[in-house]
């Protein structure tokens, strides 16, 4: 586009403009998302339906799961669409919608998995405090604050983006509309939105992650003498929010003179698509007491007389 030119849609980019290729990044994709939905789908129902499952860490596990469904909802079918078919058109309004829910769900889920962590410290380190700090009250309170801080912290940084004149492209290097991709084709001053998106990601994703992993080191350093399943579940949580924070700084403190790279796209795949598929393995696929309600839940659908 000219740059007298006034952005009104955007172009989405594919990983690869091979056929062959962009089929097989759709399979990936598709089966990933596919995978994500009915696995947390039945996480949903176990954890509602099992009364053993009654307690703050599924109540927590749930609504994660929640989260999982709705955040890889965002970008995967686009993303399909985009490799699939030759539509890599999305409007102003359809853009800023896509980076309000991207952000939304992705702080909501940093914010879950650290109230995870604080569970999970409280379970091992102080168990006769546990019924007393994890009441159901509190528990509905964390919730609450962390979806309202995940739309006070999604609609700062999209009504930022958006206040934006976008005249230079139209073509968005990323599967999916993001901010660093759109500060990239602003022909205003960018300079105040990446102070804030700089601020922004130091203390809340690093002062989250900084939290998780002392919180596990508190956790370790209790369980040192009991048997080593602790570890195997702790550790797995420690490199999957590894994985979705370090990925995501690296895109969003990446500086915007750089030129995008199909590095970029893969790297955003890390935190946007990663994350839901990792916690339904994590939490849920190799949690012993999730498999057992899930035997007995169909159990009961199956063999109701025997109930």
């Amino acid at each position: 586009m000219p740059n007298s030119t006034t952005v009104t849609e955007f172009l989405l980019m594919r990983l690869s403009d091979v056929w062959e290729l962009r089929v097989l990044h759709a399979m990936l994709f598709l089966m990933m998302y596919l995978a994500t939905l009915l696995g947390n789908l039945l996480t949903v129902t176990v954890t509602t339906l099992a009364q053993s499952l009654h307690t703050p860490m599924y109540f927590f596990l749930r609504n994660l799961s929640v989260l999982d469904m709705c955040y890889i909802s965002v970008t995967v079918p686009k993303a399909c669409v985009i490799f699939l078919l030759d539509n890599r058109v999305i409007s102003m309004v359809g853009c800023a919608a896509q980076i309000f829910l991207v952000i939304l769900f992705a702080s909501a889920e940093l914010l879950f998995v650290t109230i995870m962590a604080c569970d999970h410290y409280v379970a091992i380190c102080q168990p006769l405090h546990y019924p007393v700090i994890m009441n159901p009250r509190a528990c509905v309170q964390m919730t609450l604050t962390s979806a309202f801080s995940g739309l006070i912290y999604a609609g700062v940084h999209t009504g930022n983006a958006f206040r934006l004149s976008f005249c230079h492209s139209n073509v968005v290097h990323q599967f999916f509309c993001d901010v660093p991709s759109l500060l990239k084709l602003s022909c205003s001053d960018t300079l105040s939105n990446e102070i804030v998106i700089f601020v922004s990601v130091v203390v809340i994703a690093g002062g989250c992650f900084i939290f998780i992993i002392m919180s596990y080191m508190h956790i370790f350093s209790a369980v040192l003498k009991l048997p080593t399943r602790v570890f195997s579940t702790c550790v797995p949580h420690i490199l999957v929010v590894t994985v979705f924070v370090v990925s995501g700084i690296t895109v969003y403190l990446k500086p915007t003179s750089n030129s995008p790279t199909t590095q970029d796209m893969v790297i955003s795949a890390f935190y946007s698509i990663a994350p839901p598929f990792l916690n339904l393995i994590i939490y849920s696929l190799r949690n012993k007491q999730i498999i057992e309600a899930v035997r007995t839940v169909m159990s009961r659908m199956l063999y109701p007389e025997n109930v």
